[in-house]
C-alpha cells in the first residue's frame, strides 16, 4: 500500500492515507477521465467493484466527487 497526502495541494486537503494497488489503479483511471465501465474493463473487474472502490477512495481521501479524486490523483502521481 502507498500513502497519499496533500502537502502541496491547494484545492483538496487530504490527510495521509493507505491505498491498495487496485484503489491506486482506479484512481489513475479517474485521473485519465475514464468511466467506471472503462476502468472495470481495463482491470478485469465488475463495474460494481469499481464503484465500491470509488466510494472507499472518496471516504479515505475525504472528498465528495470524482473530480476531487482526479485532483488528488494528479498530485499523487507527481510524487511517485
Amino acid at each position: 500500500m502507498q500513502q497519499v497526502s496533500s502537502e502541496s495541494m491547494d484545492a483538496v486537503a487530504v490527510p495521509p492515507v493507505r491505498l491498495t494497488p487496485t484503489q491506486i489503479k482506479v484512481m489513475q483511471g479517474v485521473r485519465s477521465g475514464q468511466l467506471n465501465k472503462q476502468i472495470a474493463f481495463d482491470l478485469g473487474i465488475a463495474e460494481k467493484t469499481v464503484k465500491a472502490h470509488m466510494t472507499l477512495l472518496m471516504k479515505k481521501l475525504n472528498v465528495r466527487n470524482r473530480t476531487q479524486v482526479a485532483l488528488v490523483a494528479v498530485n499523487f502521481m507527481q510524487r511517485t
